[in-house]
């Protein structure tokens, strides 16, 4: 085999991995559930759209205030890897999360190609200081603070609570995670994102310090590529090795698609334990 064929082949190989909708059974129906969702939450629900929390364009949120002061607040950031999706389609947790005595906050970030992966890891990081810093403005308290991601959304929120310097959160919860960008290089997602080896070593959180959050909730669906559950196993074993062990879990029947809609759901696995984090954490 030629060296170009056996580029080809790698290439090959992790376009498939990198595919989550290969192994979900009905990507696209539950994409538009986001929207249907979403567009009905943004309808029915009290809340403030597009409320700025930097300077670039891209970095607006909408926020749903809980129904009593000093509740929880969870901020989801959504996936698309990197390059699909927005915060309009973020909302559909918030009826759930509300109900449970949450507010709820979707955040916008930009998309590649148009923006960079280190811009949008730094929007990120500076929407979670954002609302961390306003969090009483926003019907919450500073120290009830949780982020929650999904795919994409789960490595800009590893991202920016890694380090000495991360935002200090009460919890996370990252759903599907990619946490070592390396084998995104050689995929089609890369296309967009322009990646070199040396830049998506620096932006993987599997490479970083552990997380400056309480709780880590590491989720995926039963349904995923062997490279996204070899990624959470990775994940969850470095953290473990650092000092701060995650709680791990695989939910049956769901996938890489479905399972960000059971946020809240105590009718479902992740979201019971989602409750309970909330339920039992700062204040609680």
């Amino acid at each position: 085999m030629t060296a170009s064929h056996r580029i080809g082949a790698r290439r090959q190989a992790w376009d498939a991995e990198l595919s989550p909708s290969t192994r979900a059974r009905d990507a696209r129906g539950t994409l538009a559930r986001y929207r249907t969702r979403s567009l009905a939450a943004l309808r029915e629900l009290r809340h403030r759209a597009n409320v700025p929390y930097g300077p670039h364009p891209a970095e607006r949120l909408h926020h749903f205030p809980p129904h009593q002061p000093g509740a929880p607040l969870v901020v989801f950031v959504h996936g698309g890897h990197w390059q699909e999706s927005s915060k309009d389609d973020a909302c559909f947790a918030a009826p759930a999360l509300l109900a449970a005595g949450a507010g709820y906050v979707a955040l916008g970030y930009g998309l590649a190609p148009a923006r960079r992966l280190p811009e949008m890891t730094a929007s990120v990081y500076r929407g979670l200081r954002w609302v961390r810093e306003n969090a009483a403005r926003l019907g919450g308290r500073a120290d009830a603070v949780y982020a929650a991601g999904s795919s994409a959304g789960a490595h800009l929120v590893a991202m920016a609570t890694a380090d000495r310097d991360g935002v200090p959160l009460a919890g996370t919860v990252l759903l599907s995670g990619l946490y070592d960008l390396l084998p995104v290089v050689d995929s089609y997602v890369n296309d967009a994102l322009g990646l070199d080896a040396a830049t998506a070593r620096q932006l993987s959180p599997l490479y970083r310090r552990a997380p400056r959050a309480g709780h880590v909730l590491l989720a995926r669906g039963q349904h995923e590529t062997d490279e996204y559950a070899r990624q959470q196993d990775r994940f969850a074993s470095a953290l473990l090795a650092r000092g701060h062990p995650a709680r791990v879990l695989v939910a049956e029947d769901r996938d890489h698609f479905d399972l960000p809609l059971d946020l809240g759901d105590p009718a479902t696995v992740l979201g019971r334990t989602v409750l309970d984090l909330l339920a039992h954490g700062p204040g609680r």
